[in-house]
Formats: C-alpha cells, sequence, structure tokens
C-alpha cells in the first residue's frame, strides 16, 4: 500500500470513529440497541473493517459495552456518575496539593507554558461548540496533571474521564461554555506560572466542581438530555440495531 492509499484508509477510519462518537455522546443511538456492524457499515457507507475498529476503540473509551458478542451504547448511571466525579475532583486537586506540600516538588513550567500557548491560540479562535471540545478539555487536564510530576495519578485520571465522558458531553453545547472554560483554564495557568498555587488550586477546584450538590445537578441533567436525545434518534436508528 502507498502513502496515499494508506492516508486514505487513515482518514476512513477516523471519519467513522467521529460519526459514530458523535451520535454516541450526543444521546442519538438507541440506549438498548445492538449496534451490528454490517447495518452500521451500511449506514456510513463503508466496510466492515473500520466500523468494527471504531467500535472496539469506543469501548476502550468507555462508550460503550460489550455483552454477549455484542455493542450497546453505555447507559449513564447517576450513583456511578456521582462516585467518579468525587474521584475525578480528588484526583485534579491532589496534582497541585502535592506540589504545595513539598517544596522539592515543582511544576515542569516549561509543559504550563506549552499548555498556556495552546489555549491562548484558542482563546483567539474558539473551536466550534461540541463533544470534541470535550476531548480538548480532559487533554488539558491530563496535561496539567502530567505537569505535577505523579504519572500514575495521571494515568488514573485518564481511566476516571472515559469513564464519565458520556455524561460530559453535554458540558460544551454552546459558545458561552466553551468562552468560560478557556478563560477559567488560562486563569488556572496563570496562577500557577505566577507562583499563586493557593490561588490555582482554588481556581482549579471551581472549575471541575466545588460542591458535589452541583455536579450532581448537572450529571442529572445531562442523564435526562442523554435519554431524551435517544428517544428522539430511536425512529433513525432503529434499523441499525437489528
Amino acid at each position: 500500500m502507498n502513502a496515499r492509499a494508506a492516508g486514505a484508509t487513515s482518514d476512513l477510519r477516523h471519519q467513522v470513529y467521529t460519526q459514530l462518537r458523535e451520535r454516541l455522546m450526543s444521546g442519538d443511538l438507541p440506549l438498548r440497541g445492538r449496534l451490528v456492524e454490517t447495518r452500521v457499515a451500511e449506514m456510513l457507507g463503508a466496510s466492515r473493517t473500520p466500523v468494527r475498529e471504531a467500535l472496539v476503540r469506543l469501548h476502550a473509551e468507555g462508550l460503550l459495552t460489550s455483552d454477549e458478542g455484542g455493542w450497546y451504547p453505555v447507559i449513564p448511571d447517576l450513583a456511578t456518575i456521582r462516585d467518579l466525579y468525587e474521584v475525578r475532583i480528588t484526583l485534579e486537586l491532589r496534582g497541585i496539593q502535592r506540589v504545595m506540600d513539598s517544596p522539592r516538588l515543582g511544576y515542569d513550567l516549561d509543559a504550563i507554558r506549552a499548555l498556556h500557548a495552546d489555549w491562548s491560540e484558542y482563546r483567539a479562535a474558539p473551536p466550534e461548540p461540541g463533544p470534541d471540545v470535550l476531548l480538548l478539555d480532559e487533554a488539558f487536564h491530563l496535561r496539567l496533571s502530567e505537569a505535577a510530576g505523579n504519572p500514575s495519578l495521571t494515568r488514573i485520571l485518564a481511566t476516571v474521564n472515559s469513564q464519565i465522558r458520556l455524561v460530559r458531553a453535554y458540558d460544551y453545547g454552546t459558545e458561552e461554555r466553551v468562552t468560560a472554560t478557556i478563560a477559567e483554564h488560562l486563569g488556572i495557568l496563570d496562577a500557577i506560572l505566577e507562583d499563586e498555587l493557593g490561588r490555582a488550586r482554588t481556581l482549579l477546584h471551581e472549575h471541575v466542581g466545588n460542591s458535589y450538590e452541583v455536579v450532581e445537578a448537572a450529571a442529572a441533567r445531562a442523564v435526562a438530555a442523554h435519554f431524551l436525545g435517544t428517544q428522539a434518534g430511536q425512529l433513525d436508528w432503529q434499523e441499525f440495531a437489528k
């Protein structure tokens, strides 16, 4: 396979994966509908191979579950989501707290500056609202955690993020939310670069959720939105779940 053909294959795989991910994260698939490779491939105008690869990838990301040889959208569970949000907040704050607690530790400031430069570009040209912003947000928090110097903590955070991704997809549906997220990220980074770690921790806590009641309310709204979105998309997808 030449370079051009390999590039085209890679683009097709990414396209199939992106389309399925967006439908899952928007609640556009029936929750209890089995996703059959042949039906999905027919609908997307693709072969079964990229569809199968996309399904496996989405399963690894926590958006699909596998049962009796079939693939199904993950059903959001409010109690589990609440617990995972608590874990996420703990992990996020621990990254900065460990730097505050030990004088010999410190942030990788080159990594923080690079992260600041990237998000300054987003401030100048904000991305379109939607699921892709969630992935950018996740990447921000993982890079921030990595810069704090505990790779094990970062790996656990990545796992938790994948498990709450389906619900968090509803966080970035408006331009206002995207703009606010960018500003909050830059505020956290500014505080770190100014060596005001206490302020950075406060800003980070406010950003990821400083009240479990607020987090629970947001998760409940997201679960409700997912079920409503699924009901709206049921007729479109029922033929591909047979």
